[in-house]
């Protein structure tokens, strides 16, 4: 069994300008007012304090066969997209990050009372720390594969996409043990809470190494 890292506190810079886009926002196009954007940061400052950064991320082997079967260390699933991706690896890192329960909470009571705004901004900050989360998992790995002459594929697959069926969640909860961060899994393969993500990207060698 390969080694699983986990990351139990990640602390990332607040990507307010993706926030903000997530939002609608568009720079040059949309006009908010300084009362307006007083309150969607201040907002964005009580949805970061709910927010509980964790993650995990795992090396393991991957053979491609048939130009669609994926042997993910001896665990086989099916997707061309995929496979497509991973053309030329013979590794993979498998990734998952969460934002914790406590927002998944936060989020559900204030979009079920008079506080709809803060309930919209609060899941637009939990969607854009995870994401940043599983870059900042994608920098660290980087980091340690530069001393190979190794680096992760720029893109970077999720269960779901694609042709690259839901269903094979279960296999990438299993593998990062997801339960050890506080990340279950239902028989719809829905991760739960539900800002958590997961995701498949390919070792490949350096560009000019």
């Amino acid at each position: 069994m390969k080694t699983i890292v986990f990351f139990d506190d990640i602390s990332i810079p607040v990507p307010t300008d993706a926030i903000y886009r997530r939002l609608g926002y568009r720079r040059r196009f949309t006009k908010v007012s300084a009362r307006q954007r007083q309150d969607v940061d201040r907002s964005i400052e009580i949805a970061l304090t709910h927010i509980h950064l964790k993650g995990a991320g795992v090396r393991v082997p991957v053979k491609i066969f048939e130009a669609l079967r994926i042997d993910l260390d001896g665990v086989v699933c099916e997707s061309a997209d995929l496979a497509k991706m991973l053309a030329g690896c013979d590794e993979v890192v498998l990734m998952a990050a969460t934002a914790g329960s406590s927002m998944m909470q936060v989020i559900a009571r204030n979009c079920s009372d008079e506080h709809l705004t803060e309930g919209v901004v609060a899941d637009a900050v939990a969607s854009e720390m995870v994401d940043a989360a599983l870059d900042w998992i994608v920098a660290y790995f980087n980091r340690l594969l530069v001393r190979e002459g190794r680096q992760l594929t720029r893109k970077r697959f999720s269960a779901g996409y694609g042709d690259f069926l839901l269903e094979n969640q279960k296999i990438i909860h299993e593998l990062l043990n997801l339960g050890r961060i506080g990340v279950a899994i239902t028989a719809h393969h829905i991760l739960v809470p539900e800002k958590s993500v997961t995701a498949v990207a390919g070792v490949c060698r350096m560009i000019n190494s």
